[in-house]
């Protein structure tokens, strides 16, 4: 079953405190990664605590989540204010595009339900009035289907949480993992083919991936650390990850050392990306990939005295 505790971290900030050591400030920095020049930009340094950042679909800007609502961030670091998304003002790391851009996909709790949890919504990319997709909560978004007409997320029912999906207009729960331990973060390859997701199955969290009807699951990475978030390049060719570097068995905190990571989706071949950094929830939850596939986004953290 999911850790509680990084569940209700996703919606409750109070909660991040309980991470960061008394006296101390969470700095966010936001970077831009080529995958040309293997190097990461800095576009983005605040004294506060940011997370998530999506890529918009024409390039523009990168969206992040801070205390509840969604900001616009351009792609050289310039703020460019608050999305309005009407009366979902309790977003989580959670949230992103349709692949044909007019659509924004958020997780949020809901003031009316009691321990702020979580409800899938949808609104237009460019803000507005939100539509609640998902009946049952909590419910976390990860990913759409290239057609725009399913939403993939996980959730818990049946005393475990798994991998389902849902008509983008709601409707019927479509339960696509029925394994012990947690499955979580699945998201739809840009050519439709899989639906890529972390899952503790083996006994280590490790990547995965299965047809879009749930069927055939396949192991992607087979070592000793911790592998979450798998996101699918525009190509549909490599993946990125991010890793713990110690063993978080169903986890995914802030604060620890992570590193991100490239996945070869025909050889399974893993690569570094970065070097270790102190980072982890809030890092790199959700797409991040530009529409030309040869750059994302990612969020590092740090302490300061307050």
């Amino acid at each position: 079953m999911k850790n509680v505790l990084t569940c209700l971290s996703l919606l409750l900030p109070f909660l991040l405190s309980a991470q960061v050591p008394e006296g101390r400030q969470v700095i966010s920095s936001l970077y831009i990664y080529n995958l040309k020049s293997g190097k990461s930009k800095l576009i983005l340094e605040e004294k506060r605590h940011f997370e998530a950042p999506n890529w918009s679909r024409d390039g523009k800007y990168l969206l992040i989540n801070s205390g509840g609502k969604l900001e616009r961030v351009s792609v050289k670091g310039k703020k460019l204010g608050v999305l309005n998304t009407g009366s979902v003002q309790r977003a989580n790391n959670d949230h992103g595009y349709s692949f044909d851009g007019e659509t924004l996909f958020i997780s949020s709790g809901k003031p009316e339900v009691e321990g702020w949890s979580s409800f899938i919504f949808k609104v237009s990319a460019e803000g507005g009035t939100p539509t609640q997709i998902t009946p049952l909560s909590p419910s976390y978004w990860h990913g759409v289907s290239p057609d725009g007409q399913y939403v993939v997320y996980c959730a818990p029912r049946e005393e475990n949480y798994d991998v389902y999906k849902m008509h983008v207009d709601g409707g019927e729960e479509i339960r696509l993992t029925t394994t012990d331990g947690l499955d979580d973060g699945p998201e739809y390859s840009a050519d439709g083919k899989y639906i890529y997701f972390n899952s503790y199955r083996s006994g280590r969290m490790q990547i995965w991936r299965m047809k879009p009807d749930g069927a055939d699951p396949e192991q992607m990475t087979f070592d000793e650390h911790s592998n979450w978030f798998a996101h699918p390049a525009p190509s549909s060719k490599v993946a990125t990850i991010i890793t713990y570097l110690e063993d978080q068995e169903q986890s995914h905190p802030f604060g620890r050392q992570v590193k991100l990571r490239l996945l070869d989706l025909e050889t399974k071949a893993v690569t570094d990306l970065t070097e270790a950094f102190y980072g982890g929830q809030g890092t790199i939850n959700v797409p991040s990939w530009n529409p030309k596939g040869n750059k994302f986004a990612y969020v590092r953290y740090a302490l300061a005295d307050e």
